[in-house]
């Protein structure tokens, strides 16, 4: 009897020690949450290490008070999801941001521009269940993150590196670079040089260029590089035969609400 409790005693130990975790869908199609299964592997491995209080795409029960690390995925598309997500950078030690949605604004914020119009094209009275709509945006617009999972939908390796620096800590700096760097040490063709059109010469590097060398061209789903030049871009598209215009509307699909984009900045 007191050998069990003792093992009792430990488990709790160890509960109590544990990163308490929530997991939280906002404007989104929950593809990269199940992503996350994805690492069938080493998904029990993922989970030992942390104490996972709620995950919203597999119940219905009430988000806990109390919990060190929020991982989002979507958009910000209503008050009420702006207001969920200040709660949990109140409350949350650590905030991730999982996936183009939570990142960029991603597909919902295709709609940004002109937002308010949209509505009304769509309902003739819209939906008690649409809530009170806002512009959609990134959860970093709203709140400060501490990391970002990047892609559509994300890669599952690449949140588990996420979740255990957030978890342990880490000097490992985020990428800053662009994409073809990535193309010219995987050795892949450019799709400039047959004239079609890719992202990857100002999006974000990191993903290892898959599309890419699944001989897609990019599209932009990691977002805007901070190192991009635009300008440099369209100038590219001149020389290999493509309009600089069908550039700015590619990045519309990640990018539509980055004031960069539209010379906002």
């Amino acid at each position: 009897m007191g050998g069990s409790n003792m093992r009792s005693v430990d488990e709790e130990r160890k509960e109590r020690v544990l990163p308490r975790v929530v997991v939280i869908g906002l404007a989104s199609c929950f593809g990269c949450q199940l992503q996350i299964t994805n690492v069938e592997a080493y998904l029990t491995d993922v989970l030992g290490q942390i104490d996972l209080r709620y995950w919203q795409l597999a119940s219905s029960d009430p988000m806990p008070e109390e919990f060190d690390v929020a991982v989002v995925e979507g958009a910000v598309t209503t008050e009420e999801s702006e207001a969920c997500v200040r709660q949990l950078r109140e409350r949350a030690k650590c905030v991730i941001v999982l996936g183009a949605c939570a990142a960029t604004a991603g597909i919902p914020g295709i709609a940004a521009r002109n937002f308010f119009a949209r509505p009304g094209q769509v309902y003739k009275d819209v939906p008690a269940a649409c809530g009170s709509m806002v512009v959609p945006r990134p959860v970093s617009a709203v709140v400060d993150v501490d990391f970002t999972v990047r892609c559509c939908p994300v890669d599952t390796m690449d949140f588990v590196d996420v979740l255990q620096r957030a978890l342990y800590g880490s000097n490992k700096l985020e990428h800053t670079g662009t994409m073809c760097g990535d193309c010219k040490r995987n050795g892949t063709d450019c799709f400039f040089e047959s004239g079609q059109l890719c992202l990857g010469l100002v999006t974000v590097a990191g993903c290892g260029a898959k599309c890419v060398n699944l001989g897609r061209a990019c599209n932009g789903c990691r977002g805007l590089s901070p190192d991009a030049n635009l300008d440099a871009a369209r100038a590219a598209c001149v020389r290999a035969g493509i309009e600089p215009g069908d550039l700015d509307e590619a990045l519309q699909l990640f990018n539509q609400v980055n004031p960069v984009c539209d010379g906002r900045e």
